[in-house]
């Protein structure tokens, strides 16, 4: 899972979050931002209506929230995510002593970006395209 600082700097890159079942996120508010929710068909769904969707909240979750707006949501998108949005600039996944090396091509120039969890590599691969996309 990306951290929730880097997920911030994709939101505020661009990257829109359309929900759906398995994705995690936390939520905006005091003493709820150092939780992981997960969208569910059973306890969290998605609602989408004109004016915006918000995340609502049935009955089995143990505490009283009815819904909250995607907004208010910090969208953590899981690896096979990160590396899809990567679409045709990916090119390789590697694994070095130390770390996982994301590797892109960005307008015929190849970058990498390393960290030792795969998904922030992805990740800050994603939002070095994202902000050249801008």
């Amino acid at each position: 899972m990306i951290s929730p600082e880097l997920a911030a700097q994709l939101r505020e890159a661009g990257l829109v979050w359309h929900p759906v079942s398995g994705d995690r996120f936390q939520i905006n508010l005091p003493d709820l931002d150092v939780d992981v929710f997960t969208v569910s068909d059973m306890t969290i769904e998605a609602h989408h209506y004109p004016t915006g969707s918000v995340l609502g909240f049935n009955g089995t979750t143990e505490w009283a929230l009815d819904s909250v707006a995607l907004e208010d949501a910090l969208w953590l998108p899981r690896e096979d995510q990160l590396r899809e949005m990567l679409r045709t600039t990916f090119r390789a996944l590697r694994r070095t002593d130390e770390s996982f090396e994301v590797e892109i091509d960005l307008r015929g120039e190849t970058r990498v970006f390393d960290h030792p969890e795969p998904a922030e590599a992805y990740g800050r691969a994603l939002l070095a395209l994202i902000s050249l996309s801008r």
